[in-house]
This record gives C-alpha cells, sequence and structure tokens, in this order.
C-alpha cells in the first residue's frame, strides 16, 4: 500500500483539517484510508482443499472449512458464523470445520471498533471511521458484533460458493444451474445428485451473479435450529488446544511480576534467591517487569516468590479510599452534558425533587484461564500464540517493542477460556517475545492468578448521583444523571491504538465527552426532560473493556432509581416502567412476559421479587429476581428468570447459553469479584476472596426468547447489565432497605 510523506513540517492539528480529505498533512492520511480499496482473500489450502472467497475452503473428500474472523471465548461463534455459511450453501453440518480467518482487511470489525473506540472515532463522520478501521485491518471480537457484523458476508460466502456448485454440476448434467439446488452437501437435480468435494476441484473460480443469490425460504434450513456446538466435543474431551496448552521444542517457562501500575519501576530483586529451587534457569529483568525461567512452570512461580521483587511508583499509591475520593471530587467539578431533551432546571423548579447516590467499585474479569502467551523467534521473525480478541493490535505492540516490522510477527489465534474483555491486551504477548528473542529459544508465559488480578484493566469505577420529578399523577417529567467515572473510551484508544497514526491523530482533536464510558446512560424511557452529565475522573487505576462495558454500571444507576421513584409514587415498578415505554412493545413484553414467567407480586414488602430491563446492541431483555439476606448478613439469590428479544436468532441454544452465561457473570459482579486496593495493590489475589459464587450458590434460572424476524441483535453481552439491578431491587424489598452500591453488600448504603 504507498504511503503518503510527511510534510516538511508539522502542521496545526485541528478538527477541520483532520475532516478535510484535500487537506495537508493528517488530513491526506485520513482520506487516504478511506480510498476504496480491493483486498484478495489469503486464506491457505491445503492439499486437496479449494478456496472459495474468503470464508470457506471445500475438500475434495466433502470436508467444509470455514474461516472464522471472531475469537471463540464461549459464546460460540465458531458455531453461529459456520452455520451461516452452511446454511447458505446447503452443506451436511457433520462436514463443517472450522478455523481462525487470517489477518486481512476483508475481516476488519467496523462496528466492533464503533462499541470499543467511540473516544477516538466517534466524532468522525462513519465513512472515515469504518474505511480506517478496514484499511487497517482492525480485526476484532468485541460488543456483541459478531453475527451483527458477519452474518451478511458469510451468506454471501455460502451462497456463492453453493451457485459455483450448482454450475459445475449442471454442466456436467447438461441443464441450467437455477434448475439445481443443494441439500446435505449434495448438489441435487431431480434423482441426479453430486457430493460437493467431487465438484470442488470444477467449481472454483468460476463467475456469480450480482447480486449473490441467497436461499429462500425452503424447508430445511439451518438457520433458527439449535445445532450442536462445533467446540463442545474437544472442551469435553479435552483434546482443545488453549495457549498453556502450546509446547514447542526447546520451550522454556516464564513467571512474571510487574510493578503495581503501568508507571512503576523495577528498582531491585534478590536474584541469587531462586539458584536453590530445582529447574529454575535464569531471571530476566525489564524495566518494568521480571520474569524467572524454568524447565516447567511451577519451578518459576516459585522463584518468583523467591527473588521478592521491589518496585518504585513515581506517584501516591492507589487505595480505594483514593478512588472513591477521586469519583467524588469529579462528581463536585464541572461535567459535560451527552444526552439532554427538554428543559430539566425548569421541571425541577419550585418542585420536591427525588435524589440518590450510587456507587459501583472496580469489577474484575477474573477469567478461569489467566493470561498466557508462547513466543519463537527464526530468522527475525516472531511467532506468537496467544488467546486474542484483537490479532492485528497484538501483532502491532509486538513489532513495536521488538523493533521489527509487523510482517515479521505472526499471530496465531488461540480458543480462549473466557475473558470478559481482557483479552484485547497484548501484555503477555509482548512478554513472551521479549523473552524469546532474548533466550534466543521458545518461552511460554502464564500469569499467576496473584499477577492476573493485579495487573488487571478492570471495569471502571463509577459513581452517580440521581435526581427526578414525578407529577401529580406519578409520572416522571424531570431526569438528571450526573456520573464521574474514568474516560475509559480512549483510554483504550490511547493504549490499544497507540502505534495507530490516524487513531491518534483523531484522538488529538477528540472532544472532551467519551461515548464508551456513558453508554447505557441515556434513558430509553419517554422522559420529556432529562439531562445527563459525563464527570471524567481520574482514579489512577487503568479500566479497560468488561463484558457490556459502562452499560453494567449505567443500568444499575437507572434502573434502581426508577424502582425507588416507582416506590415515591406508590406505583407498582413493572406497570411503572411500561407506562414511561411509549410504545416500546419489543421490551414491553419482555417485561410482561417476565413478570408472568416469575410470578411477578409486584415487588410488595416481604416479597424478595425484583424486576429490570435493559436494550443492548439491538437486543432487549427484563429479568426478575428473588433475593433475601441471610442471618449473617449474606445475600442469596433464589432465582433469576430472564425473558428476551434478541431478534431472528441463528442458534437459539446458543442465545440461551449466553443469556444464561450473562445472568450468572452479572450476578457475580453483584456480589462480588471486586477487591480492595491499599498501598498501591490489590488486596485480594486469588478467587478464594473475590466472592464469587459457586455451583450451589447458583439459583434457579429460567431463559424464554420471544420469537421474532427482527435483524439479530447482540446476545453475549445482554444479560450481565440487568442482573444487578434486579437483585438490587429484590433486596429492597426483601428488607425495606436501599442498598446503592457494588458489589452488593448489607450494611454499605
Amino acid at each position: 500500500m504507498a504511503t503518503v510523506p510527511p510534510p516538511d513540517s508539522k502542521p496545526l492539528l485541528t478538527r477541520r483539517n483532520l475532516l478535510i480529505g484535500g487537506g495537508a498533512g493528517v488530513g491526506l492520511l485520513v482520506a487516504w484510508s478511506v480510498w476504496p480499496r480491493h483486498y484478495a482473500p489469503n486464506l491457505t489450502a491445503a492439499k486437496g482443499e479449494h478456496v472459495f472467497g474468503a470464508y470457506l475452503k471445500i475438500g475434495e473428500d466433502g470436508h467444509i472449512a470455514v474461516a472464522v474472523p471472531q475469537a471463540e471465548h464461549g459464546q460460540g461463534v465458531w458455531t453461529t458464523l459456520p452455520q451461516i455459511v452452511a446454511d447458505e450453501l446447503g452443506a451436511d453440518w457433520r462436514t463443517i470445520a472450522v478455523e481462525p480467518a487470517p489477518l486481512n482487511p476483508l475481516y476488519a470489525n467496523p462496528l466492533a471498533a464503533d462499541e470499543l473506540f467511540e473516544g477516538a472515532f466517534g466524532h468522525l463522520p462513519k465513512g472515515l471511521r469504518d474505511g480506517h478501521v478496514t484499511s487497517s485491518g482492525l480485526m476484532l471480537t468485541a460488543g456483541s458484533t459478531s453475527v451483527r457484523r458477519f452474518e451478511s458476508d458469510l451468506r454471501d460466502a455460502g451462497a456463492a460458493a453453493r451457485v459455483l456448485l450448482q454450475k459445475a454440476a449442471a454442466k456436467r448434467w447438461g441443464v441450467g444451474w437455477q434448475a439445481c439446488g443443494t441439500a446435505q452437501g449434495f448438489v441435487v437435480h431431480g434423482k441426479d445428485r453430486l457430493r460437493f468435494g467431487e465438484l470442488a476441484a470444477e467449481a472454483v473460480g468460476g463467475s456469480v451473479p450480482d447480486p449473490i443469490p441467497w436461499r429462500g425460504g425452503e424447508t430445511g434450513r439451518m438457520s433458527g435450529q439449535s445445532l450442536a456446538r462445533l467446540d463442545s466435543p474437544a472442551k469435553i474431551d479435552g483434546s482443545v488446544n488453549f495457549a498453556g496448552d502450546v509446547r514447542l521444542p526447546d520451550m522454556v517457562f516464564a513467571a512474571v511480576r510487574s510493578g503495581p501500575t503501568p508507571d512503576s519501576t523495577l528498582i531491585g530483586c534478590d536474584t541469587a534467591a531462586a539458584n536453590g529451587i530445582r529447574g529454575v534457569l535464569e531471571v530476566v529483568r525489564h524495566d518494568r517487569w521480571v520474569a524467572t525461567i524454568a524447565s516447567n512452570w511451577w519451578a518459576a512461580n516459585q522463584a518468583l516468590a523467591a527473588i521478592k521483587p521491589r518496585f518504585r511508583m513515581p506517584g501516591p499509591p492507589i487505595s480505594t479510599t483514593t478512588i472513591r475520593r477521586a469519583l467524588a471530587t469529579a462528581l463536585t467539578g464541572p461535567g459535560v452534558r451527552v444526552a439532554s431533551t427538554g428543559d430539566v432546571g425548569a421541571a425541577f423548579k419550585g418542585a420536591t425533587i427525588v435524589t440518590a447516590e450510587y456507587r459501583v467499585d472496580p469489577a474484575l474479569h477474573a477469567p478461569v484461564e489467566t493470561r498466557a502467551a508462547t513466543a519463537a523467534w527464526s530468522d527475525g521473525a516472531v511467532e506468537v500464540w496467544a488467546p486474542t480478541l484483537a490479532p492485528g493490535l497484538i501483532r502491532a505492540a509486538v513489532a513495536a517493542a521488538t523493533g521489527v516490522s509487523e510482517a515479521s510477527v505472526v499471530i496465531h489465534p488461540m480458543p480462549i477460556g473466557g475473558g470478559f474483555g481482557i483479552n484485547l491486551e497484548p501484555d503477555a504477548a509482548v512478554q513472551a517475545a521479549l523473552l524469546a528473542r532474548d533466550l534466543k529459544r521458545p518461552v511460554q508465559v502464564m500469569w499467576s492468578r496473584a499477577e492476573d488480578i493485579q495487573q488487571d484493566r478492570v471495569r471502571a469505577p463509577a459513581v452517580a448521583k440521581m435526581a427526578g420529578r414525578l407529577d401529580n399523577q406519578g409520572r416522571i417529567i424531570g431526569w438528571q444523571a450526573k456520573i464521574a467515572a474514568p474516560a475509559t473510551g480512549r483510554e483504550l484508544a490511547h493504549r490499544l491504538l497507540a502505534d495507530d497514526s490516524t487513531a491518534s491523530a483523531a484522538l488529538a482533536v477528540a472532544g472532551s465527552s467519551d461515548g464508551y464510558a456513558m453508554a447505557g446512560a441515556t434513558p430509553f424511557y419517554q422522559i420529556p426532560s432529562y439531562a445527563i452529565d459525563h464527570h471524567e475522573a481520574d482514579v489512577g487505576l487503568p479500566t479497560g473493556h468488561w463484558r457490556s462495558g459502562a452499560h453494567s454500571y449505567n443500568c444499575f444507576f437507572t434502573e434502581c432509581f426508577i424502582d425507588e421513584l416507582a416506590h415515591v409514587a406508590k406505583t407498582e415498578a413493572m406497570s411503572f416502567r411500561i407506562g414511561m415505554l411509549g410504545g416500546d412493545a419489543r421490551l414491553a413484553r419482555c417485561l410482561t412476559t417476565v413478570a408472568a414467567l416469575g410470578g411477578w407480586e409486584g415487588g410488595v414488602p416481604g416479597s424478595g421479587q425484583g424486576i429490570a430491563c435493559h436494550s443492548l446492541r439491538g437486543s432487549h431483555i427484563a429479568v426478575f429476581a428473588e433475593a433475601h439476606i441471610d442471618e449473617d448478613q449474606s445475600i442469596g439469590v433464589d432465582r433469576l428468570v430472564a425473558v428476551a428479544d434478541c431478534g431472528r436468532a441463528i442458534n437459539p441454544d446458543v442465545v440461551r447459553q449466553n443469556i444464561e452465561g450473562g445472568l450468572v457473570f452479572g450476578m457475580a459482579a453483584a456480589l462480588g469479584a471486586s477487591t480492595r486496593y491499599g498501598g498501591g495493590w490489590a488486596e485480594s489475589l486469588g478467587l478464594s476472596g473475590l466472592d464469587l459464587p459457586k455451583l450451589a450458590d447458583v439459583p434457579d434460572i429460567t431463559v424464554e426468547l420471544i420469537p421474532s424476524e427482527a435483524d439479530p441483535g447482540g446476545v453475549s453481552e445482554l444479560a450481565v447489565p440487568p442482573v444487578a439491578p434486579a437483585i438490587a431491587n429484590a433486596l429492597q424489598s426483601a428488607t425495606g432497605f436501599r442498598i446503592r452500591s457494588l458489589p452488593l453488600r448489607v450494611g454499605e448504603q
């Protein structure tokens, strides 16, 4: 790809010269990034395989390999995306295989970039934004975008291959290709049948109509069926390889410890203390971290504890107290208005105002798989095996850290054992690449649980000051939300797109608002006057993407305060919500259905019942909860019922699994998944200290999907936001008092 030569002098960077395509310097760079270009597929074919475009290969033995450009981390995307291809192709599901798609602009995900990097690109026109994301090959798995982004492309891919196979068969039979069909891996015409594998060599490379004809509504379609997940058998029998399962000749193992904050530095360690531990080979020091190298990871981790690394933090150490103080300070300072309608000042003037203040503490990712990566060097090039949601970003980070070109870095994306957003971060891959270069042998880095918690890029802490006014009929006519939270979207963009010159330029002229940090804060209820302000807070703790992002805390603020206003209005909480939806039939149906399934009694005192709802990524959900407080002041959740309208479901079972998993994840974050901080360090460095629910704590769960022919919405994050407010509302009805902080703790208001 051609490059734009830099100007002789650095231009004055303004919003205007950034956006004008014909301008000099940065403006011209942005213009170049959106010029139309053709990108060729770069799939590699094994012997006997034939490449049909960017998404599938057909083997002469009949197998069909689908290239999936999204990471599999439990959400089932390695089933739903191949199912779309197989459906359009008319394949036999038993012949479908999956492989990760290679890095290519064809697989870029502008939709996910919109969700993650709104702080960098949100103010740019959509054409500029999408063009740059595509031209830079930004492959991302995030924001519940997999089906929404790739369904159309995958249907085209399956349909194009089907047409080519039909043409090849029709030529043999001497009939028109439109008279042929496909079913169960065969091209059929009357009683004539030919397997896909028999036709693959003849079919590849032919021409297809424009537009490519998709299949109609004939029977036998795979779309909408709960087909068996392709990734389950290997996970059940243990044959799937995760990053920690990679084994290379002459490989060694590394345990790593970094300073508590990104700006801390290593000032010393007792290297000699590692010598007495069997299997230890070496201690490697870097500016911010130290690694112990051994013939097995257990020895490396024991050595890491023995050498007692010491770090210097340039600023005051963070603590839970300093984090909460920073949020409180931000809330009293000026904010940035991110959404408004009507005149809140007039609505509040001379009226009795209901107010409440809520707080959420940092939330950890805490996946089963801690961060890990394996790296090996050969002839100046490095290969990295890593569980990643953004292979291109990891490649750029490894190249920048090691001083080689991106063309010299090969990324092998691995299945992910959970993650919930943390696998956007490249830290472990960079460490593995540096160590492999220095040691001149393959190295596998695996973080301990303590390191994984300490270095987590947490879901941001936040505080909200809510105010509302009711009219004489008990309807909300004024709503104000002042929310103090870090600018996580901008932070993500600065950290992950540091080597992207266009992103850096966009950030330089970005406005002061952060769309990511305020996602989900604007009420979807029809309130005549509302105002939403973001008070940016510097809490000193790195934050990052976490399943459902800011929707998780903003839904807590909104749905708890809605319940409080319903109590003041002396109105049953579900009817109160439905009365304000303004004709949103899909969300209203979720609410009425979940009330019926749950046996909603109106949330009356002593019932222990709560309800909450949310709309996210084009989908809608309502959650009913039953909860109680035990004599020891612990919180128990007895039942969760969720009703969701996610549009047309490719695989209903996978949708249900995502919602059920989201309910449990959301419950874990409502009751725990957090740690206090002191002296710069996390105080809970193991899973046992995070108050995560055990199997015995998981409540009875019911998930109901509302049939819909609307376009598919996002599902993997959908259930997370409304769980915490539903439980909090249930506890209020059980006890008569309101807990306004997360995690939910008796006695904390």
